[in-house]
């Protein structure tokens, strides 16, 4: 499957099988939650907490702090919930009573323990080399449901340091109209998200259309000119799309009209849920308008040391406004074709990690980075609700059973979306590329 010419790419076009999902919401937790403290109950962790790790010394993750790698069981309490009876953590108590909505995938693994290459493999498919965004695949598959939005919006994603980077979002050498826009969502409580220079309010769009019709006559002169310039193609195309966003996009992006009611399920208003809630409140408004692949994204997660204090934070601003956005999502029956991922790049260490050597009590303890065994949350858009599939050993480190790389992931989700991840295909430098390289999986175990 290859979009052909050089048309409108963003025009919706059908995968190779029907789709479960119109479309995706991806939720990225930057820095690598602990699985073993929300997901994935290991009581034999706790049972031999303070104990010396079982691991080998050349097995383990190779990080500072670590000392006698004693195990760190988790500092809160696990129940049963929903009629499938899943095991979830106190610290998602707004989620805990959607379990039966939740596919939870307790055996995930990834390449790599640091977390620039690994966010970027969970982004691009790829650790170490400039590769398209999954987004970005999505767009050029399959195109978007509104001319007037991009197929592809990320919502304040972090762009420096550890994890964090534009390449997440890029087209690389796709064709640069399905590169991933990036929205910010200012910290304000109540604040819409930020849109700039969609016109300046003051000429009239009879006038801008004549002034962008004579740019845009001579950037085709321009693009005739040359062989082939895909950025100048994307940017004749962006003028176009930002023109008509100009009409449209100011009102999607407005959450005023929500009701009290709308706002308070998401948690807006709230001080740990108000910058997160607005995200997700958001998302479900471009979910109806059409985009394609929507990204939401919570930093913060990186917890080598403090977890007894910081991770519950983390885990309060996500809980309620998730569980919000599930709910109103079924309640406008969007649900059943919107799939939910939730994930960060990877999991933490079953033992304990001491930056500060032996200076600090267990409670300032944290845990390492853990590319072996993790959890990914999915709902909605075709897979099973009430199910955890996979698991990692008894203290949570390594997945034994129902593994999913992260290939497989991105396999699953693309056949989620109605494209064969092996037939998706781009040539570029004398070959065909695809999100999932030479490897993946449909995890056929989860779908519904």
């Amino acid at each position: 499957m290859s979009p052909s010419g050089t048309g409108n790419l963003l025009a919706p076009r059908g995968g190779h099988h029907p789709a479960r999902a119109k479309r995706v919401i991806f939720l990225f937790m930057q820095g690598g939650p602990s699985h073993v403290e929300t997901f994935d109950y290991k009581p034999k962790l706790n049972a031999d907490h303070g104990k010396d790790s079982p691991f080998a010394r050349d097995e383990r993750v190779e990080q500072p702090g670590v000392g006698k790698m004693r195990l760190f069981g988790s500092g809160w309490d696990f129940a049963q919930h929903g009629e499938s009876g899943m095991w979830i953590s106190e610290l998602f108590p707004h989620l805990a009573q959607r379990a039966d909505d939740l596919c939870v995938l307790n055996g995930m693994h990834t390449d790599n323990l640091a977390h620039a290459p690994a966010s970027l493999q969970l982004h691009t498919g790829a650790t170490n080399l400039v590769r398209p965004s999954m987004g970005s695949w999505a767009v050029y598959g399959l195109g978007t449901e509104n001319a007037s939005l991009p197929g592809y919006i990320t919502i304040s994603h972090p762009i420096s340091g550890d994890g964090g980077s534009p390449q997440h979002y890029s087209s690389a050498f796709l064709p640069a109209i399905t590169q991933g826009t990036r929205i910010e969502m200012p910290r304000d409580e109540g604040a819409a998200a930020e849109l700039r220079n969609l016109g300046d309010g003051k000429t009239p769009a009879a006038i801008q259309r004549r002034q962008l019709d004579f740019v845009q006559a001579r950037n085709r002169a321009h693009l005739a000119s040359s062989e082939s310039d895909t950025n100048l193609e994307g940017m004749i195309q962006s003028y176009e799309l930002a023109f008509r966003m100009q009409t449209e996009a100011p009102e999607v992006f407005q959450l005023d009209s929500e009701s009290e009611a709308t706002k308070q399920l998401y948690g807006i208003g709230e001080k740990s849920t108000d910058w997160f809630g607005r995200q997700c409140l958001q998302a479900r408004r471009l979910a109806e308008s059409g985009v394609r692949f929507i990204q939401l994204n919570a930093g913060g997660w990186d917890h080598h040391g403090n977890i007894r204090t910081a991770l519950p934070k983390n885990c309060a601003e996500v809980d309620k406004p998730i569980a919000g956005l599930i709910r109103d999502l079924k309640a406008r029956g969007l649900f059943d074709d919107t799939l939910i991922v939730w994930t960060g790049e990877f999991g933490r260490t079953p033992y304990e990690q001491d930056l500060s050597n032996g200076n600090n009590k267990m409670a300032n303890y944290g845990r390492g980075h853990n590319p072996y065994g993790f959890t990914t949350v999915l709902a909605g858009g075709g897979v099973k609700g009430g199910l955890v599939h996979g698991a990692t050993d008894e203290y949570g480190y390594r997945a034994v059973e129902g593994k999913v790389h992260l290939h497989d992931l991105h396999a699953t989700i693309l056949h989620l979306m109605g494209i064969d991840h092996e037939r998706l295909t781009y040539r570029h430098g004398g070959r065909d590329f695809r999100l999932t390289d030479v490897y993946g999986h449909v995890v056929k175990d989860i779908l519904s």
